[in-house]
């Protein structure tokens, strides 16, 4: 029993902490998670990995698979545990916890002005928390219209572009038009509807939440917060031009109905472009449309990727310069082609690659300047607010469950009971 404790005991003082460290021959080595999934876009992770490490013998990056389904649990458990990986993959939406509990690093003089002037302020916004800097943004991707392509032409509407897009009662009376017999001119995918509520709002001029001159943020549910969920709700349950049994169900779920001509459109992100192209049936015609615009144009929201150090990380500098050569332009492009998403960068963002007609690409990156931080990710106590009273709420209204006037209600008088906890 006391030759197995010992044992033991060795074996763990050979593995060491789990996170970052210095070897015995003096080389760093770094642990990176990364949440890539798709082949194409772990290929290119795991690529640029095995480049850095043949060009920067004495510091070793270890790649590290995560999984997006599971990251927040899986990093607040190894961060309360001392075993966070030293650079962390996650997004946006998903930072705030950490950086306001102490887990990341401040990388606000970590890195170096090419990054920092490369990536545009608004897209720094979305990792700003406080005074500091907790994450580089490096991915993005809009929502846009997949639509049957040969539907659209016989149908003979008016074909939207990013110079001249549908207003969303445009795009009201078009879905109508198309639907008919069985048919639907769209296909709401809206088993998570806040995000797509809220981020698609912003065009309409919505808020939403509201900062006062105390740092407290409250509810109002206005004219402009009202634009987009009247006009799935009118197509749902007035003009019966949208798919009702699609509303409770997730992106790749509507691809089948899509794909055999159920529905005209879906509003899907914009990296659904890859299934699409590996699950279509044979000489299926297909294009990407810029999202409806309202007063304020084509501005919507999104959650950016990003990567971040952690605050235990014992080399921070040394991780720091591996997210510089791991965000060269050259190598943004590689990984937004691998995702099938846009870089931030604006550099990466010229590249020829990403302006291709073929697959939409060059819809998606004219929609690039158009994106701004979601509205609420930066609200103390959203994630509540949006499992506990957005969403079930938001999903009875667009059933017809409800009306707006108990949606505004709830998302106003109850939302702000549960975000009042957080900001006491």
């Amino acid at each position: 029993m006391r030759t197995r404790l010992l044992a033991l005991v060795l074996l763990l003082l050979l593995a060491g902490c789990s996170s970052g460290g210095t070897r015995d021959d003096g080389r760093i080595t770094l642990r990176f998670q990364s949440l890539a999934w798709q082949e194409e876009s772990v290929e290119a992770n795991k690529r640029l990995v095995k480049e850095w490490n043949a060009t920067h013998p004495d510091v070793r990056v270890e790649y590290v698979q995560g999984s997006w389904d599971s990251v927040h649990d899986q990093l607040l458990t190894a961060f309360e545990g001392g075993e966070a990986p030293d650079i962390i993959h996650d997004a946006s939406d998903d930072l705030a916890d950490f950086a306001y509990g102490g887990y990341l690093a401040d990388l606000t003089g970590l890195l170096p002005a090419r990054l920092k002037s490369d990536i545009p302020r608004r897209s720094w916004e979305a990792t700003t928390f406080g005074d500091g800097v907790y994450g580089v943004p490096f991915l993005q991707e809009p929502r846009v219209l997949i639509a049957n392509a040969t539907w659209l032409r016989k149908s003979g509407v008016r074909i939207p572009t990013p110079e001249k897009p549908w207003s969303w009662a445009e795009f009201r009376r078009i879905t109508e038009r198309l639907g008919g017999r069985g048919t639907y001119g769209v296909a709401w995918p809206l088993k998570e509807p806040v995000s797509a509520t809220l981020n698609l709002s912003l065009s309409a001029g919505g808020r939403l939440f509201h900062r006062g001159a105390d740092g407290k943020v409250t509810v109002r549910f206005q004219a402009a917060d009202q634009v987009v969920p009247r006009t799935v709700h009118a197509q749902a349950n007035t003009d019966r031009s949208a798919s009702p049994t699609t509303l409770g169900s997730g992106g790749s779920d509507t691809l089948p109905g899509f794909f055999a001509g159920r529905y005209a459109m879906v509003p899907l992100g914009f990296s659904y472009r890859q299934q699409i192209v590996q699950q279509a049936p044979k000489g299926f015609d297909w294009q990407v449309l810029p999202a409806p615009a309202g007063d304020a144009g084509l501005t919507q929201g999104v959650s950016p990727q990003t990567l971040s150090i952690a605050e235990d990380c014992p080399h921070k500098k040394e991780a720091a310069e591996f997210l510089d050569f791991f965000l060269r332009p050259p190598n943004m492009v590689r990984l937004a082609l691998g995702d099938w998403m846009l870089p931030t960068g604006t550099e990466a963002l010229k590249d020829p690659a990403l302006h291709r007609t073929k697959d939409g690409w060059a819809t998606g990156t004219a929609l690039a300047g158009h994106l701004r931080p979601a509205p609420a990710q930066s609200v103390r106590g959203y994630p509540e607010w949006k499992d506990k009273v957005a969403t079930p709420a938001l999903q009875e209204y667009y059933s017809g469950a409800i009306g707006i006037d108990e949606l505004r209600r709830r998302l106003e008088e109850d939302g702000n009971l549960v975000l009042a906890r957080y900001q006491r």
